[in-house]
């Protein structure tokens, strides 16, 4: 018989899927690494299952303990999963830009949830950083995750994402492109990628209002780059340790407008239901389109799903009020 121990069995060997209408213009082969396929239905989980069994191994975690994190939502579906299976609590803490969805579904598999400010300084006693690291200390028997600067993050997608992608195209992949957040996985499978071919190119997609194509291509942390802005799940007002500059070759930026249309145009037009990361990632390829020749292989990674996201970039009075459509 064929099944799975646990759902967390079901993690990772994710397909790659062709993208046909909206890279037509592209002279390359573009297929998108499609993690919504994980049972948590993000690439977080493959992270959050490894940060979780690295913390139990060297004592971090104890047994019946609570998992404290700071998550813009997948992250937390992926902790609360193994926290099920492997018998924690979960107390998350969420920036009120996040969608109700995500606050909803992580209480659905039995999590407890904070939501903090989102228009407030990283070390703002407010912000979803520092309460996050409070309740840590006031809890008993807990573990502050610190996805941003926890390294087993990067580890799991050089472990698992990356040689997966590698297989998968048969080591003909030129360029990985991939929204940047906690930089676990541009880092990770990045650097799987270049010790295979040093030729591939690393592209990461960042947005406006988020410091990082700046820091990477002066090495000066801009605050006047930081301000409030809609797109979830990538772009940061930190420079996580997760993040490996050197193994990036660029970014680009994508507005919270474009990020939110081809969230859109990749249900409508690819049948592709995902979240709003992914249409800053397909219109972060289609930037970047002149450093692509008819021979490349382009691999984009999609992080999550369109169901996180049905009272923001699927809602068309939501979209009309943004001033993202007519």
């Amino acid at each position: 018989m064929e099944y799975a121990e646990n759902i967390l069995g079901t993690i990772g060997n994710t397909p790659l899927v062709k993208i046909h209408t909206l890279t037509a213009e592209l002279p390359c082969l573009v297929l998108a690494k499609y993690e919504t396929f994980n049972p948590g239905n993000s690439v977080k989980d493959r992270m959050a299952l490894k940060m979780i069994e690295d913390a139990e191994a060297d004592g971090r975690l104890q047994p019946g303990g609570t998992i404290i994190e700071g998550t813009s939502g997948n992250t937390g579906m992926g902790l609360a999963l193994a926290a099920i299976v492997k018998g924690y609590k979960c107390i998350f803490v969420l920036a009120d830009k996040q969608s109700k969805e995500k606050c909803d579904i992580l209480r659905a598999v039995g999590a407890e949830v904070v939501v903090c400010p989102t228009a407030v300084e990283p070390e703002d006693p407010r912000s979803y950083y520092s309460v996050s690291k409070r309740l840590a200390k006031e809890i008993p028997n807990s573990w502050y995750v610190n996805q941003y600067d926890n390294p087993s993050n990067a580890q799991a997608h050089y472990e698992s994402t990356g040689p997966e992608i590698w297989k998968q195209t048969d080591g003909k992949i030129t360029h990985f492109v991939v929204g940047v957040g906690t930089g676990g996985t541009i880092s990770g499978v990045g650097k799987y990628l270049k010790e295979q071919n040093p030729n591939v190119k690393v592209w990461g997609v960042d947005t406006y209002g988020s410091v990082f194509k700046k820091y990477h291509e002066t090495g000066i942390f801009d605050e006047k780059e930081i301000y409030p802005y809609v797109t979830e799940g990538i772009g940061e007002d930190i420079l996580p340790k997760n993040v490996d500059f050197d193994i990036i070759d660029g970014f680009t930026k994508v507005t919270d407008k474009d990020g939110a249309v081809y969230t859109q145009r990749l249900a409508k037009e690819e049948g592709m239901f995902l979240g709003n990361s992914a249409g800053s990632a397909i219109k972060g390829v289609l930037q970047l389109k002149e450093n692509f020749t008819k021979d490349d292989v382009v691999v984009v990674l999609f992080h999550d799903h369109g169901s996180r996201y049905i009272g923001k970039m699927f809602n068309d009075d939501w979209m009309r009020e943004k001033g993202y459509i007519e």
